[in-house]
């Protein structure tokens, strides 16, 4: 009789109990690279925010920034196996996990202003590409902007033959080594994490970047020069674990893309601002010489780098690439 009581005791606190494990929140790992205090490091704390707020605290969103979970090259298996939930890469990294159409978006004045890109990522073309890769079980969910990169080296870098014989950090890219080699500088692929250091020490001489990720990882401290090119865009798209967003409740579902259309457009808004701010604080600092191209030396590196869209037809698709343009009114016989 003892034992009897003792089970049903059990079974009771058990079922007591279920009610505080079903109020159990969901935890998403927000997983990405770089600094808390850039845009994309803004706008994964207002995801955060908006997720909590909307779904009531059903859902936890933990942000790990700065690379503190996964870099680069881990961070993507990470993801498909489960590890994490949630990730915000650059576009340039879905073309080593097989999804090539991606890397249009790595091809030198792709795109010309945030008009022009805002009608690609905001627009079907942009969803079409995301859904592409439901394939390697990911669901993409946004596309945040970061800004528009500029060319950075211990050396000046105005005209084409200027980065001849030039070491520059890239990210795992066909396309950005096809255009570094256009200008006759030597591509160097190398984690984010370990730029500084690489710039530091001489193993590299110089980068691309938007204006904030140089700022916010020192960048301009081992950088004598920053040329003001803006000649690609580096963006993210916000992605997650397919079988883990398929799994959620309809409802939450429902509040997440809600909390993530605000968090895009909270991205999309402050990522202009932080890259001004940041290029006032390089320029503050005295330690980077900061160039602006005249019309003249921006239309021979675009020249120069035009090479690389027909170099990259076969590999991204030469139909892709012609949408793009329609998209955006890019002519290239016009150069």
């Amino acid at each position: 009789m003892k034992i009897r009581n003792i089970i049903i005791g059990l079974i009771g606190t058990a079922a007591l109990s279920l009610p505080a494990f079903a109020q159990q929140p969901i935890v998403i790992k927000f997983s990405h690279v770089v600094a808390n205090d850039t845009p994309k490091g803004h706008a994964a704390e207002f995801f955060k925010k908006k997720a909590e707020e909307l779904t009531a605290g059903k859902v936890k969103v933990e942000v790990y920034a700065n690379s503190t979970l996964y870099k680069d090259k881990e961070e993507m298996e990470a993801l498909q196996l489960g590890a994490v939930q949630m990730l915000a890469p650059s576009l340039a990294k879905f073309g080593p996990l097989g999804v090539k159409e991606f890397e249009v978006f790595d091809l030198p004045y792709i795109f010309d202003n945030y008009d022009e890109l805002h009608k690609v990522t905001l627009g079907p073309v942009g969803r079409q590409l995301l859904d592409k890769l439901e394939a390697k079980g990911i669901r993409g969910l946004s596309y945040w902007d970061n800004g528009f990169k500029s060319f950075s080296a211990n050396k000046p870098l105005r005209m084409p033959e200027d980065f001849k014989g030039v070491k520059m950090r890239i990210q795992s890219s066909k396309v950005l080594e096809s255009q570094m080699r256009a200008l006759g500088s030597l591509p160097q692929v190398m984690a984010f994490s370990e730029v500084y250091q690489a710039l530091q020490t001489g193993v590299v001489d110089g980068t691309e970047n938007p204006i904030s990720n140089l700022y916010t990882q020192k960048m301009h401290e081992v950088q004598k020069h920053l040329s003001l090119t803006e000649h690609g865009y580096l963006g993210y798209a916000v992605i997650t674990n397919k079988k883990f967003w398929d799994s959620l409740p309809t409802d939450i579902r429902a509040k997440l893309d809600d909390a993530m259309a605000q968090a895009t457009r909270y991205a999309n808004q402050i990522a202009k601002v932080e890259n001004d701010k940041s290029l006032e604080a390089v320029k503050a600092s005295g330690k980077t010489q900061v160039y602006t191209p005249t019309p003249q030396e921006r239309a021979a590196i675009k020249k120069a780098l035009i090479k690389t869209h027909v170099d990259m037809e076969s590999r991204i698709g030469k139909d892709l690439i012609q949408t793009f343009y329609r998209e955006t009114g890019f002519d290239p016989a016009k150069l």
